[in-house]
């Protein structure tokens, strides 16, 4: 990576930490960086191109983590299914090594969750994995419904995404904050399913 596109991603993520994504203009990351406008455009594009790659940067490694430990665990389980405590470990873990090493990239998924962004966060940088873990989580609960399973897996992503980022002040490193979440969700999906007459009961 060139200097000045390190400069770049700099900026841009102490900005956006600091005042979130729509306050923060082009303009603002040119002269925090210390280049002109040629030089964005040129590596970037544009402020969502910008943005699109800096989390790229931080997620791929991420997910490359999260899927060697799913292949690790179905090895270990097969032929039956992971068990859910395991699936969460692989999936959550990486995440919170990657928090305590940057918590300042931290405050800036923060910002966008804040800002409505995540949906389409996640979409383009963790739909694939995300769909991986959720078919081992799938094999896992093979009582649940598609429905009850679609609220489970929709109440995995949103308290994941509020443990992160939600709360600024919460005291404890990220791993700790996982560890909680992660104890949470295991009784969460392993809740007996819902049965029909107790659905709108």
């Amino acid at each position: 990576m060139t200097d000045t596109k390190q400069r770049i991603f700099d900026a841009a993520e102490r900005l956006i930490a600091g005042q979130g994504y729509s306050a923060t203009s082009l303009r603002q990351i040119i002269a925090e960086a210390g280049v002109n406008l040629a030089s964005v455009h040129y590596h970037f594009g544009s402020k969502e191109e910008l943005l699109d790659e800096l989390i790229h940067r931080k997620a791929d490694p991420v997910n490359q983590k999260r899927l060697e430990l799913l292949e690790r665990a179905k090895a270990a389980a097969a032929p039956g299914p992971v068990p859910v405590e395991t699936i969460l470990k692989a999936f959550l873990l990486p995440v919170a090594k990657v928090a305590n090493a940057d918590p300042q990239f931290v405050r800036v998924m923060g910002r966008v969750l804040g800002e409505g962004l995540m949906p389409q966060i996640v979409e383009k940088h963790f739909r694939p994995v995300v769909e991986r873990f959720c078919a081992e989580l799938r094999r896992s609960v093979p009582e649940l419904t598609e429905e009850e399973f679609g609220w489970r897996r929709h109440f995995l992503i949103g308290a994941m995404s509020h443990t992160m980022c939600g709360r600024p002040e919460a005291e404890g490193d990220f791993e700790t904050r996982i560890g909680y979440l992660i104890r949470f969700l295991v009784a969460g999906f392993e809740a007996p399913a819902v049965k029909p007459a107790e659905v709108n009961a």
